[in-house]
């Protein structure tokens, strides 16, 4: 292995597991009419192909950032990727709804291993403060070109006649993506070192998976089956097994083994507060896109191709602004997330009062693209600043957890402020005051963000050492 590979070559290399996890995300909203009629499902069927994946993803990300750290963050992210683009292609060649979902909810899995080596190897690739702020800009590129690929290709393939069905195609794109992606890896990923201490806590994978189904499980599929009560049980439940599961790790690490999530992570003061800002952010981010979707669809009558469309502008700009942020990070700190809410909070302001049937396109165009532009400027650089004062020894572990707050918020989201906007919707019958609603909902989630962000230090100037090595 060459020692002298270049930091920025390595990073462009790991971006594709965020870019290709993402878009799988997007890619899939507006197919699922195609989907569905492809594979001959039912309305249960077809939630669990967005279900199945978040469900995955959200249940192994701490498992898979620990397992980096214990295995060795390429050979992780080498045969997650591998897992990845397996489970995409047996996606796009499945022919009942059952076997979709199994394979769906196995592609979520891959992911979660694959993703959080990409934001530990920028811990470890970039210890310069200044540099890993450049990083995370790019970070922030990958996700903002993953919603444009992801809105303009699934609604491009849902509508469209190939050699085989267009909903297919979703999924088979990501074979000659993987496969260079995994021809790099092998060459140019550097090797990380292993922190080989102890056995990988299986008990403790165990525990924590079962804990996160209970929580997210219920929270993406209690509304549409009218919260029966075996959700709230399952809420219940899952409250249970995350105190057992505390309780069993505290024990293993007083007894010198290694546990799954060492609780000296939450030592960091930083850590904490970034994880609940991330939480508020997350969860009004994914619903905003949700809503927008829906929407544009239903409110106003647009075909999926060109309400895909729509999001290619704030995709645009929030893939700018990300760079933008970077390079202020280090010298204005947290002010720029801030500049970045109050921009949010305008436009959300401002779709409130414009947002209704017989808006221009230009009213349209730009006040998608603003929410774009602010968003630039806060969400890559919350994993900076919750990241930031975090050892190398802990980067996998803690980026682990920073992935499993961000999806489950987005599970949350889709559940809270989903909830909300699809009861308006279905009991007024006007999905335009449905999506009014939601937006106050944000803006509230924002305001608790821009809050939390008050108890950080405003400066970026963290330096984090690690090793790289064969």
């Amino acid at each position: 292995m060459n020692r002298h590979v270049s930091p920025w070559l390595a990073l462009l290399i790991v971006l594709t597991a965020p870019l290709l996890s993402v878009i799988d995300v997007f890619i899939i909203n507006v197919a699922i009419p195609s989907i569905k009629t492809g594979v001959h499902a039912s309305d249960a069927q077809i939630q669990l192909v967005i279900a199945g994946y978040l469900l995955g993803y959200a249940s192994f990300l701490i498992t898979g950032g620990r397992m980096g750290d214990h295995y060795g963050r390429k050979r992780i992210f080498f045969w997650g990727m591998v897992g990845f683009t397996l489970f995409s292609c047996l996606c796009g060649v499945s022919q009942t709804a059952t076997q979709l979902n199994i394979v769906r909810f196995l592609q979520g899995v891959s992911a979660a291993f694959m993703v959080p080596q990409a934001i530990a190897f920028i811990q470890v690739l970039f210890t310069d403060p200044t540099e890993r702020s450049k990083a995370v800009g790019w970070f922030g590129i990958s996700l903002g070109l993953a919603s444009i690929i992801g809105q303009v290709l699934g609604g491009y393939f849902a509508g469209g006649h190939f050699f085989v069905a267009g909903w297919r195609l979703i999924f088979l794109v990501n074979l000659p993506i993987g496969i260079l992606s995994l021809l790099a890896a092998h060459r140019y990923l550097p090797k990380t070192v292993r922190h080989k201490g102890a056995k990988m806590d299986v008990s403790g994978v165990a525990i924590l998976t079962l804990a996160l189904f209970s929580l997210i499980y219920p929270l993406i599929q209690g509304r549409e089956s009218g919260w029966p009560w075996w959700s709230f049980a399952l809420l219940v439940l899952s409250v249970l097994i995350f105190a057992f599961f505390f309780f069993n790790q505290r024990k293993k690490k007083s007894l010198g083994k290694s546990p799954l999530v060492d609780e000296m992570l939450f030592g960091f003061r930083d850590f904490n507060i970034g994880l609940l800002a991330v939480l508020f952010h997350f969860m009004m981010h994914t619903c905003y896109l949700l809503m927008s979707a829906v929407f544009l669809q239903n409110g106003l009558g647009l075909s999926p191709l060109v309400s895909g469309l729509y999001f290619v502008a704030p995709g645009l700009l929030f893939t700018l602004t990300s760079v933008l942020a970077s390079r202020l990070l280090p010298r204005y700190g947290t002010l720029v997330m801030q500049v970045g809410i109050v921009i949010i909070v305008l436009t959300f302001g401002l779709q409130i009062g414009y947002f209704k049937t017989g808006v221009s396109v230009v009213t349209l165009f730009v006040l998608q693209a603003l929410y774009g532009f602010g968003n630039g400027l806060v969400l890559p650089s919350l994993l900076n600043v919750t990241l930031r004062t975090m050892p190398a020894e802990f980067a996998g572990a803690a980026a682990g957890i920073y992935s499993t707050v961000q999806q489950t918020a987005s599970a949350l989201g889709i559940c809270i402020i989903g909830g909300l906007f699809y009861n308006i919707s279905e009991s007024t019958k006007s999905p335009q005051l449905a999506f009014h609603y939601g937006l106050v909902a944000d803006i509230v989630c924002l305001l608790l963000v821009s809050v939390l962000l008050f108890f950080l230090p405003k400066k970026v100037n963290s330096k984090v050492v690690d090793h790289i090595g064969e």
